[in-house]
């Protein structure tokens, strides 16, 4: 592909929630347009009515058959359009089995264009884990989604909010689960590869990374659990050893006030998912992104799900999406070199 800026695919995300309305209420946001084009993969009905609701009359719908065909101009929205909702069975805010296949294969068509690199980045709008598995897709999330169409082993989350950043060790899993997950070579893994990120994606050079403790006081020396002498601290022993600046374990209650705070670390590593996720939405709530680790591809997403509450009434907020959108292109361009304005 011969381009000056970069080509963001976005998805559709469940098209009875949110996800349609947020995106071109994103969209709006004519400055995009300067460093990026766009090209959404979805249903182009399920846009228009989303239009409509938004009242998104500056923007211009485009349906294009071939991503090649896309049109670069302020405002205007590519909708690759597979073509595969029936809007008059879609009831808003419900799961369902038309929902969960029209989200996956927006999903799908998207990874197969950024593989061949004919799109730079992805931008993944909400999914419903119901719908997913309703239709027959058994996925506990995005993430693991795009591993598998990927053929990517060792994926795992970053959360974004601004310069504060937190990857997990586990994520989609019960909290009983994930303590068993905690083992020293899923800890290293994830430290070696939040170190990597760092350098690769964001351009870091030597980044800090600051690892929280499992239980309370971070083990207290073993008082209250040996996750941390056990499994914790040889990871981090060893990912030290080559050459990674990585310390801790820190008490999870004092480890991202230190992050935030104090910017003490470049990124922090959770051992789980609300550790990490809660952190992240008392100091981002309405612009915390989701990006993968450990992709061959790009794919960045707002950290929320669908706002069944308020799809169909235009009223979900697109902060988090703006802010996907502006990490992806930034991201993109750094990877294929592109030059921002």
């Amino acid at each position: 592909m011969s381009c000056k800026k970069p080509v963001i695919a976005i998805t559709m995300g469940d098209p009875a929630g949110s996800g349609p309305e947020i995106v071109l209420k994103a969209l709006r946001d004519s400055s995009l347009f300067s460093n990026a084009s766009f090209v959404v993969f979805g249903d182009y009905n399920v846009f228009r009515r989303a239009a409509e609701i938004v009242n998104a009359t500056d923007l211009k719908l485009i349906k294009i058959d071939d991503v090649s065909e896309y049109v670069d101009s302020p405002l205007s929205v590519n909708i690759f359009d597979l073509n595969n909702v029936d809007v008059s069975k879609i009831v808003y805010g419900k799961p369902s089995v038309l929902g969960g296949r029209a989200s996956y294969e927006a999903i799908a068509e998207a990874v197969k264009h950024a593989l061949s690199n004919k799109v730079h980045a992805i931008v993944t709008a909400p999914i419903s884990k119901e719908s997913l598995n309703m239709a027959g897709y058994n996925y506990p999330g995005h993430t693991e989604l795009l591993a598998d169409l990927t053929g990517s082993k060792d994926v795992k989350m970053m959360l974004v909010a601004n310069f504060f950043k937190v990857v997990h060790v586990t994520t989609h899993v019960s909290l009983k689960n994930a303590i068993e997950l905690i083992k020293k070579e899923n800890v290293l893994k994830t430290i070696r590869l939040t170190y990597k990120s760092l350098i690769e994606l964001f351009g870091l050079n030597d980044p800090k990374i600051g690892v929280s403790g499992l239980n309370p006081h971070a083990g207290e020396s073993g008082l209250f659990g040996d996750e941390e002498i056990k499994e914790i601290v040889p990871a981090i022993q060893e990912a030290a050893s080559e050459g990674i600046k990585v310390t801790g374990p820190y008490p999870p209650d004092t480890i991202f006030y230190r992050a935030y705070y104090n910017r003490q670390f470049d990124s922090t590593i959770a051992m789980y998912h609300d550790q990490g996720h809660i952190a992240v939405k008392m100091v981002g709530f309405m612009e915390g992104v989701n990006l993968s680790l450990g992709l061959p591809i790009i794919r960045v997403s707002p950290d929320h799900g669908t706002v069944w509450g308020k799809a169909g009434k235009g009223t979900a907020s697109e902060g988090a999406t703006l802010e996907a959108i502006k990490l992806a292109i930034e991201l993109a361009s750094k990877k294929f070199g592109f030059n921002l304005k």
